[in-house]
């Protein structure tokens, strides 16, 4: 017999208890299904058994493990239904790219046609298997036998990418005869994935789910095209040079090709920040560039490259941060815990930098502010800026794509560039690197070199960061005159070297722990790029240093 702590409460359960039992005494205390529980702080799928004394927690879709979780059973579902529906011969690949608004984005390649109808036989069928409670069955395998087995059910990128695995096992589920392999954790049975929908997007389709706060509802949002098209451009070029997922790369790093993909992706880049500025430059009234994008985005060093082009053209640029008027620090306004909310618009002295722009547009001189982010005061030091008719004003900080920033500068003066990583490689064809992730290690090297600040801090800090986006950034992504992704397909290789370390300086009884593990376990699919072939001005030197430039 076990003594098993849960709510505050202690109850005795026998040694070999299934989680999931104990999980069906509490759900009448939870709005929404368990999904995992958490075992004296490690997390545990609901078929595991209990083995001794512990303390146990539930998760639901409101947690994000628990979020991943659904997604993953739900995409899970959907691929069953699809085999379900189409002969095995009928379907080439079913691949899973990136998400978009809360749905995932997919593409099918196979002898059918993806139209409505197919679509919602593909809906039906997974509704049919959600209401026959299907267990999700796990089993392990050797390694060998994984690349043999996938080999043989035609996902060719998983066998790709398990000929590199370090691990001597892999852990396939399945539901019934269908078999996969997904990094994380599932739920027990197909009832669980009980809110979806399934619509056409472009060439592919929507995979819509619930969003992390409202687990029982999914909605229909408009696309936000512009950032679709840009991924899917992205994607559809990473498909071009055969590089479409983590196993793809890994080849090409051991066959000594990684040198060659880093210039040919650094060009692109470089050719993309020339095209923006020659589209900027193109209308003469657009005096003030404005840059605007998430955390990690590689902002200071895009901006960086974006004057360099201005001047190529013939213009000068002056790149202003609007984190420069910011208020006092004593004026910010404060957050739902009762914190200094230094992302919002509030903290931004709107008035006195719509002022200085407008003076600058109408050729008057203007002292710049510097904010002294130690004293949390705006200082004056006699910087002193006067705009040429050759001039151009480079303006970056989160808000630069909130009109209510700059208010009152005439639009026909302002042109907007929003740049995020927006991760164009997948681990494979089920399973995608979310953008996030990519952020958050870009995030995890810099904060350690740049801010001596832990792992265990940037990742306790990320849910803040995540929401001060929700509220400041995405919402007006779609009102950029163009959209720059800076995401390189080789990066995670080589941020793994500088990230690993730091990850596992995390303790096992630190809350950040199951996140630090989940992120070293998607970081061990890559093999490593050693730092030294990455060119000066790339925007991974942002993160990792050794940077030719002043960021």
């Amino acid at each position: 017999m076990a003594e098993v702590k849960i709510l505050g409460k202690t109850r005795i359960y026998p040694a070999g208890t299934q989680y999931l039992e104990i999980a069906s005494d509490y759900q009448k205390e939870f709005e929404d299904d368990i999904l995992l529980v958490r075992a004296n702080g490690k997390l545990r799928e609901l078929h595991k058994t209990l083995h001794g004394d512990c303390e146990l927690s539930f998760l639901t879709a409101r947690d994000p493990a628990g979020q991943k979780t659904y997604e993953r059973s739900a995409v899970f579902l959907m691929l069953k239904a699809f085999y379900d529906v189409l002969p095995n011969e009928k379907i080439k690949k079913i691949q899973m790219d990136f998400a978009l608004g809360n749905g995932i984005y997919g593409e099918f390649t196979g002898d059918a046609v993806l139209d409505d109808t197919l679509l919602s036989q593909v809906k039906e069928r997974m509704k049919e298997l959600c209401k026959a409670r299907i267990p999700l069955m796990k089993r392990s395998v050797n390694t060998d036998e994984a690349v043999e087995l996938f080999g043989r059910y035609g996902m060719y990128d998983k066998e790709q990418l398990f000929r590199f695995r370090r691990a001597s096992r892999v852990n396939i589920y399945s539901i019934g005869n269908f078999e996969d392999y997904f990094y994380g954790y599932m739920v027990p049975d197909t009832g669980y994935v009980k809110y979806f929908d399934l619509i056409r997007q472009g060439e592919g389709f929507l995979l819509l789910l619930p969003r992390l706060n409202d687990p029982k509802k999914v909605e229909h949002p408009p696309v936000f095209q512009k950032l679709f098209t840009v991924l899917r451009d992205s994607y559809r070029w990473s498909d071009s040079i055969e590089v479409p997922n983590v196993g793809a790369l890994n080849k090409a790093i051991c066959e000594g090709k990684c040198l060659d993909l880093i210039l040919m992706q650094e060009a692109l880049q470089e050719k993309t920040i020339g095209e923006i500025a020659e589209q900027a430059a193109k209308d003469p009234k657009k005096r003030v560039v404005m840059i605007a994008g998430p955390s990690s985005s590689g902002k200071t060093t895009f901006s960086h490259r974006l004057s360099v082009q201005f001047r190529a053209l013939g213009l000068t640029p002056h790149p202003v941060a609007v984190d420069n008027y910011f208020k006092n620090r004593s004026e910010y306004p404060k957050d739902e815990n009762g914190q200094p909310d230094m992302e919002a618009l509030e903290c931004v002295d709107i008035d006195t930098l719509n002022r200085d722009i407008n003076a600058l547009l109408n050729g008057e001189t203007i002292e710049l502010p510097r904010f002294n982010f130690s004293a949390g005061k705006r200082e004056y030091h006699g910087d002193r800026l006067t705009l040429g008719k050759q001039d151009i004003l480079v303006l970056e900080g989160i808000h630069c794509l909130n009109d209510k920033l700059t208010s009152a500068i005439p639009q026909e003066s302002k042109y907007k560039i929003y740049i995020s990583a927006l991760t164009q490689l997948n681990v494979d064809e089920h399973n995608r690197i979310p953008t996030t992730d990519g952020r958050l290690i870009r995030r995890l090297v810099r904060d350690a070199r740049t801010r001596g600040t832990s792992a265990l801090e940037t990742i306790e800090r990320w849910p803040s960061v995540r929401r001060g986006e929700d509220r400041n950034i995405f919402p007006f992504q779609e009102s950029a005159d163009v959209m720059f992704n800076s995401a390189l397909l080789y990066e995670l290789a080589v941020l793994k070297v500088y990230a690993e370390p730091l990850l596992f300086g995390i303790p096992r009884e630190s809350p950040e722990y199951d996140e630090a593990k989940r992120i070293l376990k998607f970081l061990d699919y890559f093999l490593p790029i050693d730092s030294e072939m990455i060119p000066k001005n790339s925007i991974v030197r942002e993160f990792i240093g050794g940077s030719c430039l002043k960021v």
